[in-house]
């Protein structure tokens, strides 16, 4: 099988605009294949994308599957990205399609800027923790991705073998100059096993995060060193529960107003609303 290859920037500029229009006109109400037709129109002619978007087009056509068209296109798309949008289509995560695209969308543009292999990993590390979608499939298509260079893709395997058993602020600090420095500073000959991956300042805020929630983590790597910035999943807009309690709050209303209506006809059943609990163990009035 051909593996993915790091594009040219332009590709991943169009790649963004891909996913963008694609989560903007079905937030419209259009259909995945339409959209595709339309946006292979715009896309650059000049990048590999338009042939690709045809394929993705004709995929969804006859399998009714956006992923399998990114599974089948190795070469161009990376194994992350078939595995973010696979993740859609699990019922069990509930993993919605506008924020998988959303993803994408910050993902390229990071790629099309000036990416480092440590912006990239927690990018893509969060997006596995934050959206609850596997870390063992997620670790695995990341290993994948031709953007790592060797010692990267050692540390990443690592954190595969080692997640759930050791905090990710933990490994990222052990793998930082900042650990390095201050090893050094105690024993002068210090060398480390493994090099480090990680710069002083990531070491420097991992180790200040240890034995918090990682999500605290992610968020002073964005706000100190700007890494790309993980969509938040919105909340489940359930319309169900909504109707049942529109519903509920109706018949409360209903009652209220039977009620005011019967006191100003001196009608009111006050037998309908039962005894008072202070007044639940005396005898009826038969009289």
């Amino acid at each position: 099988m051909n593996m993915s290859a790091v594009l040219d920037r332009e590709e991943y500029i169009e790649q963004a605009y891909l996913f963008r229009v694609l989560r903007e006109r079905m937030a419209e109400g259009l259909a995945m294949q339409e959209v595709l037709q339309q946006v292979s129109q715009e896309i650059l002619a000049t990048t590999r994308l338009p042939y690709a978007v045809q394929f993705l087009t004709a995929e969804v056509k006859h399998t009714g599957l956006l992923s399998s068209g990114f599974a089948r296109l190795p070469h161009y798309f990376t194994p992350f990205q078939a595995f973010v949008v696979r993740c859609t289509e699990d019922e069990k995560l509930r993993f919605a399609a506008e924020t998988a695209l959303l993803v994408l969308q910050r993902e390229a543009e990071y790629r099309a800027g000036n990416p480092t292999p440590s912006g990239l990993f927690v990018y893509q590390f969060e997006v596995l923790c934050r959206n609850r979608l596997g870390y063992a499939d997620g670790l695995t298509c990341m290993f994948d991705d031709p953007f790592y260079p060797p010692d990267w893709r050692a540390f990443v395997d690592m954190v595969r073998q080692q997640v759930g058993l050791v905090e990710i602020a933990e490994m990222i600090y052990l793998r930082s100059e900042q650990y390095l420095q201050e090893r050094r500073r105690q024993e002068p000959d210090y060398e480390p096993p493994l090099p480090p991956v990680f710069g002083a300042k990531e070491g420097k805020i991992a180790g200040a995060n240890r034995g918090k929630d990682p999500l605290f983590l992610f968020a002073a790597l964005q706000r100190q060193l700007n890494y790309p910035e993980v969509p938040r999943p919105k909340p489940r807009d359930d319309l169900s529960l909504k109707l049942q309690a529109i519903e509920t709050r109706l018949r409360e209303l209903d009652a209220r107003l039977k009620l005011v209506e019967g006191e100003l006809r001196g009608q009111v059943d006050l037998s309908q609303f039962g005894k008072p609990e202070l007044l639940s163990d005396l005898p009826d009035d038969e009289s």
